[in-house]
């Protein structure tokens, strides 16, 4: 079965030169020219990366991304019209996968694409046959060692945030920007308590392991060598 890549950029002529390309090389793909129905596709369709327009007409890419990301996992490919060194760290630290500046070549496009499946592929621990975490997403439930966690919905997207990143540090403003509907209205603390209850349900099951990292004055990581 083909990976499925989903194009979202507005330019008509951009996306389908991505959209040639990448069928070229083996992948199907489905273009959107805006952002608005891409939580709804994601839903439907098995998406395996996305190549996601940071300047789009409705929404801006980034602001996207951190939609996508209280949900999902699947890798994400920016594009951008800028080169700005500060972009691309935001765009990183907010959960993309890599960056490509335009003018691009479409060839070194799907070898980012090839290069960034075959990366989350294999460092995910979701994705791994014996893997200490299994997401469903259809469900919203996260096992650990083949148990089913009894997570809130905060607690399911912060553990979710941390598996698809193992050894990132996430800062509490970072966590509570890609995870609460309105971190504005949050606390610092409030993250604390919920990374204390993921790590009371992790050490239930597994009383041995430290799986989650305190960096201090820096946040809270996922172990890495889990």
């Amino acid at each position: 079965m083909k990976p499925k890549i989903l194009i979202v950029e507005d330019e008509p002529a951009i996306a389908d030169t991505i959209q040639y390309a990448l069928e070229t090389d083996g992948f199907d793909a489905i273009c959107l020219s805006s952002g608005a129905p891409v939580v709804d596709l994601l839903q439907k369709e098995a998406i395996a990366l996305i190549i996601l327009d940071i300047g789009l007409p409705d929404i801006n890419g980034l602001e996207l991304c951190k939609q996508i990301r209280k949900d999902h996992t699947l890798p994400i490919i920016f594009l951008t019209a800028r080169a700005d060194e500060i972009d691309r760290v935001v765009g990183l630290e907010i959960g993309g996968d890599d960056y490509v500046t335009k003018p691009f070549s479409p060839r070194e496009l799907t070898a980012r694409v090839k290069a960034v499946l075959r990366r989350t592929r294999t460092a995910s621990p979701t994705s791994m046959g014996a893997s200490v975490f299994q997401i469903d997403q259809s469900r919203r439930l996260i096992q650990y060692f083949g148990e089913t966690l009894d997570l809130s919905r905060y607690e399911y997207r912060i553990l979710k945030t941390f598996i698809r990143r193992p050894g990132h540090i996430y800062s509490r403003d970072k966590l509570m920007e890609m995870v609460w509907e309105e971190p504005e209205a949050s606390m610092d603390r409030t993250v604390d308590a919920h990374i204390k209850n993921i790590r009371a349900k992790l050490k239930a099951l597994q009383p041995e392991i430290e799986a989650i990292i305190t960096h201090r004055g820096r946040g809270y990581a996922l172990k890495e060598d889990l």
